[in-house]
Formats: structure tokens, sequence, C-alpha cells
């Protein structure tokens, strides 16, 4: 089993006035469908209100983010599946429910971790 990214920029979700709430139902219904099929490893979104901070080897911080990286905001669903193609029907599901195409990226299997 390998577990997979899905997730969508923030930008990508353009919601029509007065329906964010229908939205977060339909979303919230997917990954309740993921958890009962025991395929769940978390979900969430990016706070985008708390600053991102770059911390380096020695513990020093700085404010922001690589200057050079695209900012890192939106959703992120990460599920454990059998197949790519379980993955792009999971992530389908999700576009479906937040209304906006979604980003499908695998984790490398790293047997130690």
């Amino acid at each position: 089993m390998a577990k997979y990214l899905i997730s969508f920029p923030s930008k990508a979700m353009v919601v029509p006035e007065g329906e964010l709430e229908a939205v977060g139902r339909a979303a919230r219904a997917v990954i309740d469908e993921a958890k009962a099929a025991g395929v769940y490893v978390f979900a969430g979104g990016i706070d985008e209100a708390v600053p991102p901070a770059l911390v380096a080897a020695d513990g020093r911080v700085a404010a922001g983010g690589y200057p050079w990286a695209p900012t890192l905001d939106g959703g992120f669903t990460v599920l454990e599946l059998l197949s790519r193609e379980q993955a792009v029907a999971w992530a389908a599901r999700i576009a479906k429910a937040c209304r906006c195409d979604q980003e499908l990226r695998v984790f490398g299997f790293d047997p130690r971790s």
C-alpha cells in the first residue's frame, strides 16, 4: 500500500457565495467515507492566518518560507491505498465535493519510517 497526497491550492477553490457550507458538508462526507473504508490517514488545510517560518539547522528562524518556492496553501488529504487507480477515484470524489481539480502525488516508500 502507498500513501497518496490529494491536494488543491486555495485559489483553485472558487465557490459561489452561499454555497461554502454545502461544499464543506460534501467534503466531510467524502472524508467520512474514507475513514469508513479504512484508507484515511489525515486531512486538513493550511491555516493561512499563521505565516510560515523557515527554520535552519542551527535553530535560527526566519519569517516566510523559501522565497523561490510557490506558496503552500489550500487543502490536503492523505489516503493509504492499494493502487494509483484507487487514488485517482478518491481524488475525483474529493474534486467533486470541493468543486475544484485535485493534484495527486504519491509518497515515496521508506521502510524505516
